[in-house]
C-alpha cells in the first residue's frame, strides 16, 4: 500500500490536491467520556462550578475542527461548511456519547476535522469536571462514516459484543 504522505525518498510531505476536483464531503466521528454517576448527574443538572459543560464542549469541538490544519501537520486547510456536535448523556453506562459531523465542498476530506472535534469536546468535558472526577476516561474515538471524493463512501461496520 502506498502512503500518500511520503515522497519518493520516504520523507513526510503534504499531499498535492491542486488537480483534484472539489466534491461534497461529509465525515461523522464519535467518542465517549466515562465518568462517575455523580459527575454525570452534576453535568445534567447544571451544577458544575465551571459552567455549562455540554455547551462549552460543543463550542470547543467546533473551534477545534476549524483549527485542524494547525494541529495535525499534514492536514490541509479545509473550508468547512458545517460542524455539528451532538451529546447523549447515558446514565446506564455512566458516560457522555459525543458525535461530530463535518461537511464541506472541497478537494480533500473532513475526517480529521470530525475526529478533532470529538477529541476536543471530550477533553473539554474532562477539563471542566476534573475537580470532581479525576477517573474520567475518554474512549473509543473513531470514524463512523465518510463520503465524497475519489475513495467514495466508508461506513464502519456495526460492532458486535463479545
Amino acid at each position: 500500500m502506498d502512503l500518500s504522505h511520503l515522497d519518493e525518498q520516504g520523507n513526510a510531505c503534504m499531499v498535492d490536491v491542486s488537480k483534484k476536483d472539489a466534491t461534497e464531503r461529509e465525515a461523522v466521528a464519535s467518542g465517549r467520556v466515562y465518568m462517575k454517576y455523580k459527575t454525570l448527574r452534576m453535568i445534567v443538572e447544571g451544577n458544575v462550578p465551571k459552567g455549562d459543560v455540554i455547551a462549552t464542549a460543543r463550542i470547543a469541538g467546533i473551534m477545534a475542527a476549524k483549527q485542524t490544519s494547525s494541529l495535525i501537520p499534514m492536514c490541509h486547510q479545509v473550508p468547512l461548511d458545517e460542524v455539528r456536535l451532538e451529546f447523549l448523556c447515558n446514565f446506564d453506562k455512566c458516560c457522555i456519547d459525543i458525535k461530530a459531523t463535518s461537511r464541506c465542498c472541497w478537494k480533500t476530506g473532513v475526517e480529521m476535522e470530525a475526529l478533532v472535534a470529538v477529541s476536543t469536546a471530550g477533553l473539554t468535558i474532562y477539563d471542566m469536571c476534573k475537580a470532581a472526577d479525576r477517573e474520567m476516561v475518554i474512549d473509543d474515538i473513531k470514524l463512523l462514516k465518510k463520503s465524497g471524493g475519489k475513495s467514495g463512501e466508508y461506513i464502519r461496520k456495526p460492532e458486535t459484543g463479545g
